[in-house]
C-alpha cells in the first residue's frame, strides 16, 4: 500500500505541468502549513513561491504589483481571514486561481461562503502531492 502511494506521488512529480513557471502565493496563519505548501511545491517543481501570515499581506501584495498564477488561501486567519481577501482581490480585478485550503469543512455554509467569495476550488488540510498535482492541472485548463 505504501508503495502504490509513493507510485502515485511520483507519477504527479514526474509529470508535465511540475516544470511550469508557475508563481504561488500561500496564505496562512500558521507557519508549519506555509512550510509545508513551500515543501510541496518545491517537490512538483513550482519553485516560485511567496508565503504570507494573513489575507491582509495578500492584498498588499497586489496592491505593490506583485501577480501570482495562483493563490493557497487559508480561511480562519487573524487580520483579514480568506473570506475577507478573496472577495477584496476579486473587487480589485484579481482573476488569479484562488484555492481555500483549510481544515474545516463540517459547516457546508462555511465552506459555501468561501467559495462563494470567489474560489476556484476548494480543499481539505492536509495537501497531499495528489492534491496539488489535481489543482495544477486546473490552472493549466
Amino acid at each position: 500500500m505504501e508503495d502504490e502511494r509513493k507510485d502515485k506521488e511520483k507519477h504527479v512529480t514526474n509529470s508535465d505541468y511540475s516544470r511550469t513557471q508557475l508563481k504561488v502565493l500561500i496564505v496562512d496563519d500558521v507557519r508549519v502549513i506555509r512550510m509545508t505548501h513551500k515543501m510541496l511545491l518545491d517537490r512538483v517543481g513550482v519553485k516560485d513561491h511567496v508565503a504570507v501570515e494573513n489575507g491582509k499581506e495578500a492584498v498588499e501584495l497586489h496592491n505593490n504589483g506583485q501577480s501570482f498564477d495562483l493563490i493557497l488561501m487559508d480561511k480562519d486567519m487573524p487580520v483579514m481571514n480568506g473570506i475577507e481577501a478573496t472577495r477584496t482581490l476579486r473587487s480589485m480585478g484579481i482573476s488569479c486561481k484562488i484555492i481555500g485550503v483549510s481544515s474545516s469543512t463540517c459547516n457546508q455554509l462555511y465552506v459555501q461562503e468561501f467559495v462563494e467569495a470567489g474560489l476556484n476550488g476548494f480543499y481539505t488540510k492536509p495537501l497531499t502531492v495528489k492534491m496539488l498535482g489535481e489543482i495544477l492541472e486546473k490552472i493549466k485548463s
